[in-house]
């Protein structure tokens, strides 16, 4: 049976979250959004805190287990990941950047 660490699934939840934001406008000018501006701040949120768990779970398991190739790529990309979707939900937030909102 196949068993998936969490880190994983998180990781591609994580870029499945960040295509469908993407592909909704969140990233492109307001006038290009899609979704409403609470939703799309509701599934940032989301990816964030999914990602954010899913890199700590992975560094603590590197910790733990020992240096492990797949770890270190699934910890390395659920950081970026929380990192871009922190970055993405500050920049939603109306009057958090100059010129935004």
């Amino acid at each position: 049976m196949l068993r998936i660490s969490f880190p994983w699934l998180a990781l591609g939840l994580g870029l499945l979250i960040a295509l469908v934001l993407m592909a909704t406008g969140a990233v492109g000018p307001e006038a290009d959004r899609r979704l409403p501006l609470l939703t799309l701040l509701i599934v940032t949120e989301f990816g964030f805190f999914l990602t954010a768990i899913g890199s700590g779970l992975a560094l603590r398991s590197l910790i733990h287990q020992g240096f492990s190739g797949s770890l270190i790529i699934s910890a390395l990309g659920c950081g970026m990941l929380a990192a871009g979707f922190l970055w993405l939900g500050l920049g939603l937030w109306p009057g958090s950047f100059p010129g935004n909102g």
